[in-house]
């Protein structure tokens, strides 16, 4: 009997529950319900706030960045295509930039390069209006060329920078007329990626290097035509003139240009008529690098050197001679610099006047020698 009792009372007790379950079940179910009902409510009675809150944000996503479109037009139209004519033929083109007046009177900086060998240099702006220039005076190794042009309408004039300041990745944008003044104008972006580069360059075209340049690196688009143009930093101020670019077997986005500071001095000792013969000491050499199949093969093996300037001549009576210099002698420094090659050696030799004394070292006879030269002058080189 108790058995009985007990067992029906279980049976009431899960009753009980599971009539607890199923109403917890159906309250979670009306909720769920009631839920989407007002969702859908306000979807279908306020739909106009909703979509100006989504539009909203929207644009604030779009207008984060603004590019460098103000900086580029600081200097957009102090940019100028360059055409080089020889006896009226047109012969290359190439870009320019307007960098200083004085009155009436403007000064465009290029590229020497741009202008060598032409006899009538013009400049075309960008409203289409194109001008005759005067060739002021340049310099082939710093490959800097001046211009001028007399205007009395008021001409944009680019703002200079300074390159004390600049950093690797800062932004930098190139303004230039490359293939051949196709596409004027045109604007390409990048960054600094590299100050204090040597880089070798030839002058004569050939494919020896003749000289080495300290520039700046950018990965800003330069291409031919683009030569004399400015490189900008993201104020819009000249940091340098695009002069070169690597081209090479899997080299890509490495372009150089002139530091300002270096392309005024220059500039300014052009227009002041201030620019002297460079340096010479009288000799005639070759490249270790180029003489390893020639009658110097014995004199490198002895050396042991792989890299400097085998000295194949001396002038009578020059520097190099009054200093004690000697044919075989093999240039290894200036002033306790590397000289890799020609091109280092000039580039050394360069940065001294006429008339300084300079210590060159050689190896000669299973010796390094110390000399002291005293720089004199000559209309040719070295």
């Amino acid at each position: 009997m108790t058995e009985n009792f007990n067992e029906e009372k279980n049976v009431n007790k899960n009753d009980n529950l599971n009539k607890k379950s199923t109403a917890k079940i159906i309250a979670y179910i009306m909720v769920f319900f009631v839920g989407c009902l007002t969702m859908y409510a306000i979807i279908c009675f306020f739909p106009t706030s909703i979509t100006e809150s989504v539009i909203k944000e929207e644009r604030n996503v779009n207008i984060t960045d603004n590019g460098i479109a103000e900086a580029v037009k600081k200097v957009y139209d102090a940019v100028v295509v360059v055409s080089t004519y020889r006896d009226g033929t047109y012969i290359s083109s190439g870009t320019g930039f307007v960098y200083k007046n004085d009155n009436d009177k403007y000064y465009l900086l290029t590229n020497y390069h741009v202008i060598e060998n032409g006899d009538k240099v013009t400049v075309t702006f960008t409203d289409g209006n194109v001008v005759e220039t005067e060739i002021v005076g340049h310099d082939e190794y710093a490959d800097i060329a001046v211009l001028s042009i007399e205007s009395k309408t008021e001409l944009a004039v680019a703002e200079l920078g300074d390159n004390s300041d600049t950093r690797i990745g800062d932004t930098t944008f190139a303004v230039g007329a490359p293939l051949d003044s196709a596409y004027s104008w045109t604007v390409t972006r990048g960054i600094i990626s590299g100050k204090d580069r040597m880089v070798e360059v030839s002058i004569s075209n050939s494919n020896t290097s003749d000289y080495v340049m300290k520039v700046l690196q950018t990965d800003a688009a330069i291409n031919s035509g683009n030569s004399g143009g400015p490189l900008c930093n993201s104020n819009g101020e000249v940091i340098g003139i695009t002069s070169l670019k690597l081209v090479s077997d899997g080299v890509e986005g490495m372009g150089f240009a002139i530091p300002i500071e270096d392309a005024i001095g220059k500039a300014e000792q052009i227009i002041n008529g201030e620019v002297s013969d460079y340096p010479y000491i009288g000799i005639s050499m070759l490249d270790i690098a180029n003489a390893y199949f020639s009658q110097y093969y014995s004199l490198i093996r002895e050396s042991g050197l792989d890299s400097g300037v085998i000295v194949t001549s001396v002038e009578n009576d020059s520097a190099a001679d009054k200093a004690g210099i000697k044919a075989n002698d093999i240039i290894t420094k200036i002033n306790g610099e590397e000289i890799n090659n020609t091109a280092y050696l000039r580039y050394y030799l360069y940065q001294h006047n006429i008339g300084d004394k300079i210590t060159i070292t050689v190896y000669r006879n299973g010796k390094t020698v110390d000399l002291e030269v005293t720089l004199g002058t000559n209309k040719q080189t070295t």
